[in-house]
């Protein structure tokens, strides 16, 4: 079976370990990686969440 490329916010919530709230707060910042599909789809790019997380280690919420 092949990785996923992408995550739901439901995912990235869940694989960050933090609220729904917060995982669609990240989403509205302009540097954090995600993709709108549809009116109702928002998608995050693996490779370009690990890269966003890797340049923001320790700066989130600063």
């Amino acid at each position: 079976m092949t990785e996923k490329m992408t995550l739901s916010v439901d995912e990235l919530a869940q694989e960050l370990g933090i609220s729904k709230p917060l995982a669609y707060n990240l989403i509205k910042r302009n540097d954090f990686p995600s993709l709108r599909i549809s009116e109702r789809r928002i998608v995050i790019p693996v490779d370009a969440l690990r890269s966003w997380l890797n340049a923001n280690a320790g700066l989130i919420g600063g």
